[in-house]
C-alpha cells in the first residue's frame, strides 16, 4: 500500500467521546496533541507505513505553515498529500524529490490523457504554491519546484469560478429550487418547507450584499445592518476583519427588502428552531459556551463574555473568527440561544461551508423539475449549452459575482443614457468619484482593482465597445433605451458565462419575479 493518510486535528468540541483507558496508551489525547502545538484543523500526515512524518510535522508546526487560514491549510494538507502519494508509487522520499519528479507529477495532473481527472492552470498554482511553501521551509536545494518561476506557473491560470446569473434567473432557481416550485410555479406536493424561509434570506442578502460564504454566513444576530443611507433603500454594516480574505474590516450594504426577509427568518424558522432545542436541553449539553454579557459600542466595539466555569473574556468584535463565533450565546426569555445568525434544524450554528450543501440541493431540484429524464441522464459536464440552459446551475459565489456584475453594468448604462455623459465627462467624473470598477472593487473588498476587471471583464467590455460602435449611428432614432431584463439577456447570448433563462424557459420566467440588487 502507497497510500499516504491526512487526519485532520478537530475542534475541542468535535473530539467525540474517547475510550477510557486513552487512545494508544495516550490517556488525554486532545491536551497531548495540543501539547504538540497542533491547532484545530492542522494536518497530521501518516506514511504508508502508519507512521507520522516527523518532519512534515515540524512543517505544519511552523510559523510558515501555522499562519495560513484554515481553509488554505486544508487546501495545502490535501495538495501535498496527492504529491506524497505519486512520489511514494516512484519509492521516492519527499525531501530528495527531483525537479523531474515534480514535472512528471505536473503533467500526469495536468496534460496526462490517461489521467481521468486533469485540473487546470489555477488548480495547479495553487498546488505549486504548496509545494514551494513545503520545500522553501524544508531548504531544499535546488528547489524541485518553485511558484516564483516563470516555467513553474501556468499560462491557462483564469480563474474557472466565475459565474453570473441574470436577477429573473436567481428568481426561477430560488422559486425551483428553494421554495419547491413546480414548472407550473405552485408548491409541489409534500414539499418540505422547514428552511425555506432560511435559505431564500441568506441567498437574498449574498445577492443584495456581495458578502463572501464565509463573511455572510458567520454573522451575528447584533451584526444585522440597521442604519440606513439616506434615501431609505439600502442599509449599511461593518464585516469583521477576522472573517474577510484581506484580514481587513470593511462597510458592506444590503437592501432594506433582503433584510426584511432575513428579519422574517429570524422572528419565524430561527425562534422555532431555538425553541426546540431549548425544551430538548441541546444548549446545556454542549462542552462549551461563552455567555455574552455585553457589547460595547464605539469605533472598535468589544464582545464580554463569562464561559460554563465562570472565566470572563472579552475581544474586540472585528477580531472573532468563525470558530469563536460559534460559541457566543445571548441570554433570551427561555435561556440562552445562540448569537450566530444562521441556524439548523436542530437550532446549532450552521457553519458556512454547509451552504455548499443547500445550494447544491437546489441545483439538483431544479434539474429534476427543469430537465427531462433523458436530459438528466447526461453527466452536467457533457450536456449541449441549450440544455444546461434549462436549468440554472448556483454556487454561494455566483451570488457574489451576480451582484457585482448587475452593478457594474448598471453603472456603466446609468453613466450613458440617464447622465448622458460623454468620454471627456466620464473622465472627469471617475477622477472626482472613481469609476465603475473602483466602486465594485470597494463593495466586492479586493485588494486591486486589477482583480475585479479579470473576473467581470468580458461582459462589461462588450457593453462599452457596442456603446462606442452606437456613437457611429447618425441616426439618433435607431437608438434604443434597454429594460434591464433585456439587456442582460442579450448580454448572456453574445457573452459567456452568464446564464438566462429567456429562451429555453420563458414562460417560467415570465411569472416570477427577479431576485437580487
Amino acid at each position: 500500500m502507497n497510500e499516504w493518510l491526512v487526519v485532520w486535528v478537530p475542534d475541542r468540541e468535535r473530539w467525540g467521546q474517547l475510550p477510557e483507558g486513552g487512545v494508544l496508551g495516550v490517556t488525554d489525547l486532545p491536551t497531548a496533541v495540543a501539547g504538540l502545538g497542533l491547532k484545530p484543523g492542522d494536518p497530521v500526515f501518516v506514511s504508508p507505513r502508519f507512521e507520522v512524518d516527523l518532519d512534515l510535522l515540524d512543517f505544519v508546526r511552523s510559523k510558515e505553515f501555522r499562519s495560513l487560514e484554515r481553509e488554505t491549510k486544508r487546501n495545502y494538507g490535501t495538495d501535498i498529500r496527492l504529491l506524497l502519494n505519486f512520489l511514494s508509487s516512484r519509492g521516492v522520499r519527499w525531501r530528495v524529490a527531483t525537479e523531474q519528479d515534480l514535472l512528471d507529477y505536473r503533467d500526469w495532473r495536468c496534460d496526462s490523457p490517461l489521467n481521468p481527472k486533469r485540473i487546470g492552470g489555477t488548480k495547479w498554482e495553487r498546488e505549486a504554491a504548496a509545494f514551494t511553501r513545503l520545500y522553501k521551509w524544508a531548504k531544499v536545494v535546488p528547489m524541485p519546484v518553485d511558484i516564483g518561476r516563470r516555467e513553474d506557473r501556468a499560462a491557462d491560470s483564469v480563474s474557472s469560478r466565475v459565474s453570473w446569473l441574470t436577477p429573473r434567473t436567481w428568481g426561477l432557481w430560488s422559486n425551483v429550487g428553494l421554495r419547491g416550485h413546480t414548472r407550473q410555479g405552485v408548491p409541489a406536493a409534500g414539499w418540505d418547507s422547514r428552511t425555506e424561509e432560511r435559505n431564500t434570506s441568506f441567498v437574498q442578502l449574498e445577492l443584495s450584499s456581495g458578502l463572501r460564504r464565509q463573511e455572510g454566513g458567520a454573522l451575528l444576530t447584533f451584526e444585522l445592518p440597521t442604519q440606513k443611507l439616506r434615501y431609505g433603500r439600502y442599509c449599511h454594516g461593518q464585516i469583521a476583519a477576522a472573517l474577510t480574505r484581506s484580514k481587513q474590516s470593511r462597510t458592506f450594504y444590503a437592501s432594506v427588502e433582503a433584510l426584511g426577509q432575513v428579519e422574517a427568518y429570524v422572528q419565524s424558522e430561527r425562534a422555532w428552531a431555538i425553541d426546540r432545542a431549548q425544551q430538548e436541553g441541546r444548549y446545556e449539553r454542549l462542552p462549551y459556551m461563552r455567555l455574552v454579557t455585553e457589547v460595547t459600542r464605539g469605533r472598535e466595539p468589544k464582545v464580554r463574555w463569562v464561559d460554563r466555569d465562570g472565566v470572563e473574556g472579552e475581544l474586540k468584535l472585528t477580531l472573532l473568527d468563525w470558530r469563536e463565533r460559534q460559541w457566543l450565546f445571548l441570554e433570551g426569555p427561555n435561556g440562552p440561544e445562540p448569537a450566530w445568525l444562521w441556524l439548523t434544524e436542530q437550532g446549532m450554528p450552521m457553519l458556512p461551508d454547509r451552504w455548499n450543501t443547500v445550494f447544491r440541493n437546489a441545483n439538483l431540484r431544479c434539474e429534476a423539475v427543469l430537465l427531462t429524464e433523458q436530459e438528466r441522464r447526461l453527466g452536467r459536464n457533457f450536456r449541449l449549452a441549450e440544455i444546461r440552459g434549462k436549468a440554472p446551475w448556483a454556487t454561494p459565489h455566483s451570488a457574489r459575482h451576480s451582484m457585482a456584475l448587475y452593478q457594474l453594468i448598471v453603472l456603466n448604462k446609468l453613466m450613458e443614457t440617464r447622465f448622458g455623459l460623454t468620454a471627456a465627462d466620464r473622465r472627469d467624473f471617475a477622477l472626482l468619484f472613481g469609476d465603475p470598477w473602483f466602486l465594485v472593487k470597494t463593495l466586492l473588498g479586493h485588494a486591486d482593482v486589477e482583480t475585479t476587471k479579470r473576473h467581470y471583464l468580458a461582459p462589461v467590455s462588450h457593453l462599452q465597445l457596442e456603446s462606442i460602435l452606437a456613437i457611429a449611428d447618425a441616426d439618433p432614432s435607431r437608438r434604443e433605451i434597454e429594460d434591464l431584463d433585456g439587456m442582460f439577456a442579450r448580454l448572456a447570448r453574445e457573452t459567456s458565462g452568464i446564464q438566462d433563462v429567456e429562451l429555453l424557459v420563458d414562460d417560467l420566467v415570465d411569472a416570477l419575479p427577479a431576485v437580487g440588487a
